[in-house]
C-alpha cells in the first residue's frame, strides 16, 4: 500500500524518539531550533562531514547524537528563506519526504514565525503530500527498498501559531486530494477504468455537495452528438458524458466551465497505432482526469464560484462498426466533419462537449484539457503545455497562473491561415490538417466550437503523462492542470 500520512500542527510539540526534521539555511545550515533536541551540539560536526551547506532543497540524515532527544535528525536545505515563493516550499516539502518516507513518526521543526509563515508552512506540507503520492495497488509484493516502505507516517510540524497554519493547510488539502484523484484516474489500466466506471467515479463527487448528471449514448443520441458518438463505435464499452456542477457562488453568476477529453484507451481506431508505447494510452484521459480532480478541489475547499465540469468518456477501438477514414459525421453543432484520421479523435469527443456546455449553462469562460496531439511535445518538449485563446486577458491570466504553480504553459497562435489546412472538399471541415502545425490546426478545430465565449484550449499531451520527475511528482500520472486552474480560480474569480 502507499503511506498514509497524517498532517497536524502543534505549537509545541514534544519529541520523543522518531524522526526529527529541520529547515537549514544558507546563513544557518544548522539552526538553533535543533538544539531543543540535540543540547550539546553534536550536529554541527556531523553536518559539517556531510558537507550540508543550506543550500535549496540540499538535505543532511545523521544518527542522532546519544543525548538527543529525537532516533534521527534531518536537515532540509531551505537557501534564503525569506525569498522563497511558494512552489519553492512545495520542493521543500517534497525533499524533507525523501527522508522521512521509511518513518512513522516526525517531528518538523520550523523555528520563528518570522522565518517561517503559516502560508509557508501549509505549503512545504503540501509538498510533501504531493511527493508522498505513489500508485501501487496492483502489486501483491513490496520491495524492502520501495519509497513508501511504513504503511502510515504521522507528520507533526511545530510552529508559533499552529491555528493560522491549520486554517491556510486546509485549502491546500483538497488540492493534494483533487491532484491524487487526478493521478489516480490516469494511472488506472483500462480494463478497470471505462466510461461507465469513470463516470461512476465522477458520481462519487456528490458526497462533497456537488451535484453530478450522466448521460447515456441514448441521451446523446437525442441530443445528435455524432462527433462524439462516432468515436465509440468500435468499442464494446458505450459511452457517457459526466456533468459536475459546483454552486459555490451567487444564483445570478455565470458559471466558470472546465471540459476534458476522456478517452479511456486510444487504439487509434481503424487508423491504428503502433504497438509500441500504445500501453500508455491508457493515459489518453488526462483531460477529463484534471478537470474531475479540480472539481473536487473546488468542492472540498468550499470555493466561492459556481463551476461546471464536463468530460466526455470514450474508448476508441478497431471492430466491424468501427468509424473509418472517409465517413463524414454532424457534430451536435450541425457542422459537419470528414473524418480523414481516426486517431485525431479527441478534438470529436470535445467539439460535441463544448456545443453542449456553451448551449446549455451559457458560460463565463470555457478551458478545456487534452491529451490531444504529439506534436505539443515536439513543439514544447515535456515542461510545459500548449495554450490557445480567443482571449489575451484570459490567457495571460493562465500564464500567471503556470508561473504561480509550475505548471507552465505557452500560448501557440490561432489564425485564420491554418484554418484552410482543416477545409474539407466535402464537408465543412476535416478532423486533420495533416503532418505540419497539428496542434495549432487541433486548435483551430476546436474555436469553431466555441463562438464568442471567452475560451483556452490546452494541449497536456507532454505534461500530463510521463513527464519528468520532480520534487513533488513520482508519479507517471502527474496530475498537471489541477493546480494551474484553481490558482486561476483563486486568483481571479473568486470574491
Amino acid at each position: 500500500m502507499s503511506m498514509s500520512i497524517e498532517i497536524s500542527f502543534s505549537k509545541s510539540a514534544k519529541v520523543t524518539g522518531g524522526l526529527v526534521v529541520a529547515l537549514g539555511s544558507s546563513s544557518q545550515p544548522v539552526p538553533s531550533i535543533v538544539r531543543s533536541v540535540d543540547p550539546g551540539g553534536q550536529l554541527d560536526k556531523a553536518v559539517k562531514v556531510a558537507g550540508f551547506s543550506g543550500k535549496l532543497c540540499s538535505t543532511a540524515d545523521v544518527i542522532a547524537p546519544v543525548d538527543a532527544a529525537a532516533d534521527r535528525i534531518a536537515l532540509v536545505g531551505a537557501g534564503e528563506q525569506g525569498k522563497l515563493s511558494a512552489h519553492e516550499w512545495m520542493r521543500i516539502g517534497g525533499k524533507a519526504f525523501t527522508q522521512i518516507r521509511k518513518a512513522e513518526k516526525v517531528t518538523v521543526l520550523l523555528g520563528d514565525a518570522d522565518e517561517v509563515s503559516a502560508e509557508a508552512a501549509a505549503d512545504m506540507a503540501l509538498g510533501l503530500l504531493m511527493r508522498a503520492y505513489s500508485f501501487d495497488l496492483y502489486k501483491t509484493k513490496k520491495k524492502d527498498d520501495d519509497d513508501n516502505g511504513a504503511r502510515k507516517c504521522t507528520v507533526v510540524f511545530q510552529h508559533e501559531d499552529a491555528a493560522a497554519c491549520k486554517k491556510a493547510f486546509a485549502s491546500r488539502q483538497a488540492v493534494a486530494d483533487g491532484v491524487k484523484l487526478a493521478r489516480d484516474l490516469v494511472n488506472e489500466p483500462a480494463n478497470v477504468l471505462g466510461p461507465v466506471e469513470f463516470a461512476a467515479r465522477a458520481k462519487e463527487l456528490e458526497a462533497l455537495g456537488m451535484e453530478v448528471e450522466i448521460l447515456t449514448e441514448k441521451e446523446m443520441k437525442k441530443l445528435k452528438m455524432e462527433a462524439l458518438l462516432g468515436v465509440s463505435l468500435g468499442s464494446v464499452r458505450p459511452p457517457r458524458l459526466a456533468i459536475m456542477k459546483w454552486q459555490g457562488g451567487k444564483a445570478k453568476d455565470k458559471p466558470l466551465a472546465f471540459i476534458g477529453k476522456g478517452v479511456v484507451f486510444d487504439t487509434g481506431g481503424i487508423s491504428i497505432k503502433p504497438a509500441a508505447g500504445m500501453e500508455d494510452m491508457k493515459g489518453d484521459m488526462g483531460g477529463a482526469a484534471a478537470v474531475t480532480g479540480l472539481m473536487h478541489t473546488l468542492a472540498a475547499r468550499k470555493a466561492r464560484v459556481n463551476a461546471i465540469g464536463i468530460i466526455g468518456l470514450v474508448e476508441n477501438m478497431p471492430d466491424g462498426a468501427a468509424q473509418r477514414p472517409g465517413d463524414i459525421v454532424r457534430s451536435m453543432s450541425g457542422q459537419t466533419i470528414e473524418i480523414i484520421n481516426t486517431d485525431a479523435e479527441g478534438r470529436l469527443v470535445l467539439c460535441d462537449a463544448l456545443t453542449y456546455c456553451q448551449d446549455r449553462f451559457k458560460p463565463e469562460i470555457m478551458i478545456n484539457l487534452a491529451t490531444l496531439t504529439g506534436a505539443v511535445m515536439v513543439a514544447l518538449g515535456q515542461h510545459h503545455a500548449g495554450l490557445f485563446s480567443n482571449d489575451d486577458k484570459l490567457s495571460e491570466a493562465l500564464s500567471k497562473a503556470g508561473a504561480v504553480t509550475q505548471e507552465r504553459v505557452w500560448r501557440l497562435p490561432l489564425d485564420p491561415a491554418y484554418d484552410k489546412m482543416i477545409d474539407s472538399k466535402f464537408a465543412d471541415m476535416k478532423n486533420t490538417g495533416g503532418r505540419y502545425a497539428g496542434s495549432i490546426t487541433a486548435a483551430q478545430f476546436l474555436k469553431r466550437f466555441v463562438g464568442e465565449t471567452p475560451w483556452a484550449h490546452l494541449d497536456i499531451a507532454g505534461t500530463a503523462m510521463g513527464s519528468p520527475s520532480t520534487d513533488i511528482n513520482q508519479s507517471w500520472a502527474s496530475g498537471f492542470g489541477v493546480r494551474l486552474l484553481d490558482e486561476l480560480v483563486r486568483a481571479n474569480y473568486e470574491g
